[in-house]
């Protein structure tokens, strides 16, 4: 659990310097401690499950491993200082800006008193995401089932204003990193945070075709210079230590792409460098060692730093790339939780299609180091032109690169498991009479209409229908189904 009910102890601890690595000892405290997402629900490829035991499928995922829980300080004067990272936040980012205006505005910000805001790194920001929020479809309207990936209570939060022609997954945050290299197809583009659906893409910094600049929500920040800046070692025995986050890395990846059951098996079974106490990282911690400054087009390189081995690939277009990596975090919905966060250490690649002529482009759309989410199982040529608003590239079958250390202690049991796994039981009478499993949502197996109808219907192209996505009437080329 997060908010700040429960920061008072943490205060003390963070006094102490209990919270940082041999603080006791008189030792320098970790200038990059990673936060936890506060994800505390275990699922399985597709709904919530009890905690698995140890050498059971799907052990190891982000809720079993707690490290630095997220942990805030309302001061009362419009800010909020984060107790892990020593940084201080705005508490309400007022109304949109656009790019130029959000840089500006950083020096002339007084926000508390303070006189030295910035505006955040991706970094910075990233760590401020929590997974105990709910991805909503784009195309919804409701906000009354979600949950941002933000502390609602630490920070104002808004969802987009569907009164105002934006979806609700309009709630995207400024940084000041831009991509080293341009997405659709040469766009200046910098990286920001969608506290609404959970991800990190890269976003237009400038007016595009004659468009309106896109304007974007600011949390300035202050404090902590050194957060975000790894200090990575190689150990000479397979193994890099970051000694900014106290994480150590598998210095190769794991040679081959696999599906999120298989990543949490590979991690938990690897023995490397001695120790045999591997995990798959959390979204959190893999996002901690993307190099910004690097690119395919610019490097000639994954977004990593060269001290790191990479897998190179053959991209969807037949291009030299580089993989997308599996975190052990699930990316949620209200209803579903078939699909987990990847963090993309090559071209973000998506499925464009062309307004005038119909044809589909193959895009870098937002960016290496951009985090995003995959089905956690399935085949990948289901979703031939990707899915989602720019057509995200879908592979399913990702790399894996493992952590071990840091804070990290295993939690044996989490909150009950809700009465129907993954979601809950529809009032939607289509949902309702195909719905075999109880899920709150309708699979292709489930579905009794053509293929080609099930694939209309499925508009966000994760392979469920969904409360917003189903017909009305009985399923399309069938009559009344016969009872069970």
């Amino acid at each position: 659990m997060t908010g700040i009910v429960q920061v008072r102890v943490l205060v003390a601890c963070l006094a102490l310097g209990l919270l940082y690595r041999g603080q006791a000892h008189g030792a320098e405290p970790l200038p990059y401690p990673v936060v936890d997402t506060a994800q505390d629900r275990c699922y399985d490829a597709t709904r919530e499950i009890p905690y698995p035991k140890p050498g059971a499928p799907f052990y190891g995922q982000d809720a079993q491993y707690v490290a630095n829980p997220p942990a805030y300080k309302e001061n009362g004067d419009g800010t909020v200082s984060d107790l892990v990272t020593g940084l201080m936040w705005q508490k309400d980012p007022g109304g949109k800006k656009t790019f130029r205006q959000a840089v500006a505005g950083a020096a002339k910000c007084r926000v508390g008193g303070h006189d030295d805001w910035r505006l955040p790194t991706i970094k910075e920001l990233y760590s401020l995401i929590l997974f105990s929020g709910t991805d909503p479809d784009p195309r919804s309207t409701d906000t009354g089932r979600q949950k941002p990936f933000i502390d609602a209570n630490a920070f104002v939060f808004k969802y987009g204003d569907a009164s105002s022609n934006e979806r609700i997954i309009d709630a995207q945050y400024a940084t000041s990193t831009k991509y080293v290299s341009t997405t659709m197809g040469g766009n200046p583009t910098m990286f920001g945070v969608n506290f609404a659906d959970g991800r990190i893409k890269g976003y237009p910094i400038g007016a595009i075709r004659g468009r309106r600049e896109k304007t974007y929500f600011v949390l300035y920040v202050r404090g902590n210079p050194r957060y975000g800046r790894n200090d990575f070692h190689d150990n000479a025995d397979g193994t890099i230590t970051d000694r900014a986050t106290g994480l150590t890395w598998q210095k190769a990846d794991s040679g081959k792409g696999m599906n999120w059951h298989d990543a949490l098996a590979y991690a938990e079974g690897l023995t490397l460098g001695g120790h045999s106490d591997w995990r798959l990282p959390s979204a959190k911690e893999l996002q901690s060692i993307v190099d910004y400054t690097r690119s395919p087009d610019t490097t000639k390189s994954a977004a990593i730093a060269p001290i790191f081995e990479v897998t190179r690939i053959t991209n969807e277009g037949g291009e030299p790339d580089f993989p997308f990596y599996w975190t052990s975090t699930t990316h949620a919905g209200a209803s579903r939780a078939s699909a987990a966060a990847y963090v993309a250490f090559g071209r973000a690649l998506g499925w464009m299609r062309d307004r005038r002529t119909g044809r589909h482009a193959l895009l870098d759309v937002h960016g290496a180091g951009a985090q995003r989410s995959d089905p956690k199982a399935g085949d990948a040529a289901q979703f031939p032109r990707g899915r989602g608003p720019q057509g995200d590239v879908i592979r399913i079958l990702n790399h894996v690169r493992c952590v071990r250390g840091g804070s990290a202690t295993l939690r044996a049991e989490g909150p009950p498991v809700k009465a129907r796994p993954g979601g809950r039981a529809s009032d939607h009478p289509f949902i309702r009479r195909e719905d075999r499993n109880g899920d709150g949502k309708v699979s292709r197996d489930e579905f009794r209409g053509p293929p080609e109808h099930f694939d209309r219907f499925d508009r966000n192209r994760d392979g469920y229908l969904t409360e917003d996505e189903a017909p009305k009437g009985p399923p399309p080329g069938r009559g009344p189904r016969p009872p069970r």
